[in-house]
């Protein structure tokens, strides 16, 4: 079974969500992402024990920066998915291109003139 997503998510594989820092994510919308959302192991079910618990502290943490500088938390999600969930992982991704599409471009760049829309995903593996 061949599983389909839109051709706008770029996947950025990682050992583990828990090397994803606030300044990755910020740094994605500076380069002109629309939206981002980071896939993480289940809870509890983390091969690094705990990773997925600090990405996911770390993406509340950037959501309330995106609010604050008027990005809007909103283009930001972290989602803990079975690895062996392959159909989910589509259906997510499906999911948060027609959110960040609704939502529009982001305000960052739009001011930086920033062609092109994209939604970036940090993956672990």
């Amino acid at each position: 079974m061949r599983l389909t997503y839109p051709d706008s998510i770029r996947i950025i594989r990682l050992p583990c969500t828990g090397k994803v820092d606030v300044i990755h994510i910020m740094e994605a919308f500076k380069k002109g992402a629309d939206g981002v959302y980071i896939v993480g192991c289940l809870e509890g079910e983390c091969h690094y024990l705990t990773g997925n618990l600090r990405a996911k502290k770390r993406v509340e943490y950037a959501k309330k920066l995106l609010d604050e500088i008027g990005v809007g938390g909103e283009r930001l999600a972290m989602y803990n998915i079975a690895a062996s969930d392959g159909p989910k992982f589509a259906e997510v991704a499906r999911e948060m291109a027609r959110k960040i599409t609704e939502l529009g471009p982001s305000p960052i760049r739009r001011v930086q003139g920033i062609k092109g829309s994209r939604v970036q995903v940090k993956e672990s593996y």
